[in-house]
């Protein structure tokens, strides 16, 4: 038997979600179970946790959480022995497969990867998916050729998940970070993290007017997407990158080509689900050598199993500053 957060759907068709005991045999099918440790809260396992399960959950009963790190109990893959450590992020787990809300988990060897050297479970789940995808955000804006003397980066949504690590790792490279917020109360937490800047969401807010304004970031990490992402492309330096790793702000893009074709800006998507194996070793490689650990530590939200549903909530209404790290165990 395990503990876990187990979504079930009533009379009406909702899901009722609640923690309790579950059978061993219960797990999917798998090469690899997973003695968890820790797991997160991200966007999109607010969705997962939602009464709709917002289209995400197609099957029930069903285990949430889309990021889990802890020790390997029993494995049928060469790659990975009884007490080594490993992490999850991705991969559908916590929607199309049950996830990382739970003591224990079997998955398929191909979608974990070996816990860094230098970052205890707890740490890794400080950056879970979130932080890996600001960590693929940073290497692609590098990898187009952005470095600190270019000038100022722009984070958006810069207190969640996503946006304090981009601000926490940016910072720790060198870069000068603008960070983007609606919520005047997290300024001193994002100054804390290494942001030298303060943008109002409302100075960003607005629709696009111009095609093109002044040139003023030499690159972006993007949450928001929508009305903010358009805006933002017209404000990029010649030749600058915009990362785009979310859609808080909506999914549409009401821009013009312009930003593209008359200062070569470059759109980026940014996409840490399906990230094939190599790109993700890379990524938790540069995590654990350039992210400031007293940093991460100041992000994180601890909770337990009981607390997921209000902060499911929580997190779909805006209210969740930093990383909120689940103890399976609490």
């Amino acid at each position: 038997m395990f503990r876990a957060v187990l979504l079930e759907k009533n009379a009406e068709g909702q899901a009722v979600v609640t923690v309790k005991d579950v059978e061993d045999s219960a797990l999917p099918a798998g090469d690899v179970t997973v003695r968890i440790a820790y797991s997160s809260l991200n966007y999109k396992d607010g969705l997962c946790l939602a009464p709709s399960g917002s289209g995400l959950v197609r099957t029930y009963p069903h285990v949430a959480g889309i990021d889990f790190a802890g020790t390997v109990e029993a494995s049928d893959d060469p790659r990975y022995a009884p007490g080594d450590a490993v992490v999850l992020t991705g991969w559908r787990v916590g929607e199309a497969q049950w996830g990382g809300y739970a003591q224990k988990a079997r998955v398929k060897a191909d979608w974990l990867v070996p816990l860094p050297a230098g970052l205890t479970p707890r740490q890794a789940m400080a950056v879970g998916t979130a932080g890996l995808t600001a960590m693929l955000a940073v290497l692609a804006l590098e990898d187009h050729g952005l470095t600190p003397a270019q000038g100022e980066v722009l984070v958006t949504g810069a207190a969640g998940g996503v946006g304090s690590v981009a601000v926490a790792l940016l910072a720790k490279l060198g870069y000068s970070v603008a960070a983007v917020t609606g919520r005047p109360e997290t300024e001193v937490y994002l100054r804390d993290l290494g942001a030298s800047r303060i943008i109002p969401r409302a100075d960003l807010a607005e629709t696009v007017k111009r095609p093109l304004e002044a040139e003023t970031w030499a690159g972006c990490i993007d949450a928001v997407g929508g009305a903010m992402l358009a805006r933002v492309l017209g404000q990029m330096k010649y030749g600058g990158s915009v990362a785009a790793v979310g859609l808080a702000g909506g999914s549409g893009l009401p821009a013009t080509v312009i930003p593209f074709l008359l200062r070569g800006v470059n759109l980026l998507g940014i996409d840490s689900v399906m990230k094939p194996y190599g790109g993700r070793l890379r990524a938790w490689g540069r995590i654990a050598t350039d992210l400031d650990l007293t940093k991460l530590e100041a992000m994180i939200v601890p909770a337990g199993l009981a607390d997921l549903p209000d902060l499911g909530a929580a997190i779909l209404r805006g209210e969740v500053k930093g990383r909120v790290v689940v103890d399976v165990n609490a």
